[in-house]
């Protein structure tokens, strides 16, 4: 099931048509109260980066369900690449600590900057470590991709699993997913229900 496509665009100071979305497909298909909370708090998560994300050109977002599984979509189609701050990106570090991309939004938002520039220049003048980390080599569906599960099985810093866990997008999500094809960026947030239900069934079997 596909949800309906919301347009976005880079003027819109009001976003909430996100979450409300998340609302009418948390109904639809019938989610629990906890389920419906936990969908909304990651629509909203994403409101998060639509200032960066937008500031590239107009984009699109909807909500994918397969069972259980649910997936929010942003997808945008920058105008003017030209627009990245090469500058922003060197600056991250030049000791290749990842000063500018603290906080897992940020994070996500810098792995799209970088797939929007020549990346391989970048990386001879600057390690940046959680997008190395996070890259996926294996989906044919995108030229370049970024997976913040990736990121979190390659991290064991403290203070990057601390971040992770302050963070609703780093708790909730099963996967975010950053990728690039052709001219579109997309961003994928991933969350599957299906653990809950499980439990919720072995709850009823042993109270009957």
């Amino acid at each position: 099931m596909k949800s309906n496509v919301c347009e976005l665009r880079r003027d819109m100071s009001d976003f909430d048509i996100i979450p409300e979305e998340a609302e009418k497909v948390a109904v639809y298909n019938k989610l629990s109260d906890r389920q419906a909370r936990r969908l909304r708090l990651l629509a909203e998560e994403l409101i998060g980066m639509m200032p960066s994300l937008l500031k590239f050109g107009s984009g699109r977002f909807w909500i994918e369900t397969d069972g259980s599984n649910y997936e929010l979509h942003v997808s945008v189609v920058p105008e003017n690449i030209i627009d990245v701050d090469r500058e922003k990106i060197l600056g991250v570090s030049k000791s290749g600590k990842n000063a500018a991309a603290k906080g897992i939004i940020n994070k996500i938002c810098l792995a799209v900057e970088l797939m929007m520039v020549d990346y391989s220049a970048v990386s001879a003048e600057m390690p940046v470590e959680f997008y190395n980390m996070g890259m996926v080599g294996d989906m044919s569906a995108y030229n370049t991709a970024w997976s913040l599960a990736n990121y979190k099985e390659q991290t064991n810093e403290k203070e990057e699993w601390d971040e992770m866990e302050k963070s609703i997008i780093g708790k909730l999500a099963d996967d975010v997913l950053v990728g690039i094809t052709g001219k579109k960026i997309d961003v994928i947030v991933k969350k599957s229900f299906y653990r809950e239900e499980i439990d919720k069934w072995h709850s009823i079997s042993k109270k009957n």
